[in-house]
Order: structure tokens, then C-alpha cells, then sequence
């Protein structure tokens, strides 16, 4: 993936939407990953997302941990990788829309 915007996030264990997924031993939602994503394509592109058009959660992200986002042209869209370190966590193709 060739990389034209990087940045770092972690979602603190007090999020308001972790007690609820999963109690007892939470996981960072696929939706709050997305929200990340958005933030992200926000700062780069300066544009809302409008559409996810591909995302695949492939493992899963715990409160407090560290994650590493990217993004990457792809035409009108943009694609998106998150890591935590070696580990690819999620990925898809974004869609967005003037801000």
C-alpha cells in the first residue's frame, strides 16, 4: 500500500461503547474503527466519509492498545489499513464527499 496519509490512535478503556462489547472482556467495535477512519480521511482529504464501500475486520483491537492507520489513493477512493504493528487488524475502501 503506498502511503500518503499515517497516523496512530488508541481508544481508551472508558469509551462509552466497549462496556457493551463484549462484557467482561471488551473489544474496540468495527464502528469505532470506522470512526477513526473518517477522523483520519478528515484530516487528509478534508472530506466527510460517505460511503464505506469494502471492510474486512480480520482481529481485533483491545482498549488502550496502540493502532496505526493508513490511507492510500485509489482513484476517487481511498483505501484504509489499520495495524498494531505487524498485525493487520482491519482494512477496506472508503468513499468520500467534499466537507
Amino acid at each position: 500500500m503506498s502511503v500518503a496519509y499515517q497516523t496512530t490512535f488508541s481508544i481508551p478503556p472508558t469509551h462509552p461503547a466497549l462496556p457493551g462489547h463484549f462484557p467482561g472482556y471488551p473489544l474496540v467495535p468495527g464502528v469505532v474503527l470506522l470512526e477513526q477512519v473518517a477522523l483520519a480521511l478528515r484530516a487528509w482529504r478534508d472530506q466527510r466519509l460517505q460511503r464505506v464501500a469494502e471492510a474486512k475486520f480480520v482481529a481485533p483491537l483491545l482498549p488502550g492498545e496502540l493502532a496505526e492507520l493508513t490511507l492510500s489513493d485509489a482513484g476517487a477512493r481511498a483505501r484504509f489499513e489499520i495495524r498494531r504493528g505487524n498485525e493487520l487488524l482491519a482494512r477496506g475502501l472508503i468513499e468520500g464527499a467534499g466537507a
